[in-house]
């Protein structure tokens, strides 16, 4: 059993850690977040320590690792805002621990190299939240892409539609300074999956980018890719949007719709389960789709010509 500190534990996604902590039998010994409304602990580890102060985190962490105690920190699990993940990363590495951080890992792909010293002089390890390279229908998409032998790219066109309310413009989020922007916030893990399925990035031009949505076209050695990205629920289609939804997920792959909507629960105890096994993806996986979000962020917007999103025609 491996003992865990959690940085975040008030956010959105630090549940799902705390859900992976436990099934792979293991437990969570500290968290830390300035905001207290950490409830959710109680229904997976009522006993650990709990800091609203970093200073009074940084201190106990260091008391159980000087003390050699049972309880020392083995691994920190990160779901701090974006713009925190280098300097927690840092902070587990210098506690003597490995570090677990959700996306994005760093804003800038310069941040990578520091990172990859600090491994080096600490001996521990980064290891990222990559889920999306271990769902079962990526996994197998990925597997036909490499067994193919074609002349012409694969034509992809991705959109992604999480329409969030005002608040969401009001918090970190919506700093670009803090959050990295749209591309960055809930597209990196998706130009991840694009890189770790069709290879190395050779064009990126952006169409679109604004608080709220973004969109562009990506060429990659074995695919040319349209992409839009939303937190505005106008942008859900028409048809879906009257039946409800405030989400729309779609990939098509060759005029194929790839489903991947479901199984997305599970995915975090599967990466913390290949971590675990020493099979966990590091900073260099990481650096391709971090040097896609920077470029998008500082790009000159291109006219609509050429490849670009079916979206933006609307």
């Amino acid at each position: 059993m491996k003992s865990f500190a959690l940085i975040g534990a008030a956010g959105y996604i630090a549940p799902r850690h705390m859900q992976a902590i436990k099934a792979t039998g293991n437990q969570l010994v500290a968290a830390y977040d300035p905001n207290d409304s950490v409830g959710i602990m109680d229904s997976h580890f009522p006993d650990a320590d709990f800091f609203t102060e970093f200073e009074r985190f940084d201190r106990h962490v260091d008391k159980l690792r000087r003390s050699n105690h049972g309880d020392r920190i083995d691994w920190v699990s990160i779901c701090s805002p974006n713009y925190l993940h280098d300097s927690h990363m840092r902070f587990a590495l210098r506690s003597g621990a490995d570090a677990i951080c959700e996306k994005p890992l760093v804003l800038n792909p310069w941040n990578i190299d520091g990172l990859q010293e600090i491994e080096q002089d600490t001996g521990h390890k980064v290891n990222t939240i990559l889920q999306l390279r271990v769902h079962p229908s990526i996994v197998a998409l990925r597997g036909k892409v490499l067994d193919e032998k074609r002349d012409t790219k694969h034509e992809v066109d991705l959109s992604y539609i999480t329409s969030r309310g005002h608040w969401y413009l009001q918090s970190w989020k919506g700093d670009t300074k803090k959050s990295g922007g749209i591309a960055t916030n809930i597209g990196v893990h998706f130009f991840d999956m694009l890189h770790y399925i069709f290879g190395d990035l050779q064009a990126n031009v952006v169409h679109l980018s604004s608080e709220t949505k973004a969109a562009g076209y990506l060429e990659y050695e074995n695919a040319r890719v349209r992409w839009f990205l939303s937190v505005d629920v106008e942008d859900v289609p028409d048809t879906a949007r009257e039946a409800g939804q405030r989400t729309y997920r779609s990939i098509t792959v060759d005029g194929e719709e790839i489903e991947f909507s479901g199984g997305f629960t599970d995915l975090h105890i599967r990466s913390y389960e290949e971590i675990l096994a020493g099979r966990g993806f590091g900073l260099e996986e990481n650096r391709t789709a971090i040097s896609t979000v920077a470029a998008i962020r500082d790009a000159t917007i291109a006219p609509l010509a050429g490849d670009y999103h079916p979206f933006l025609k609307r």
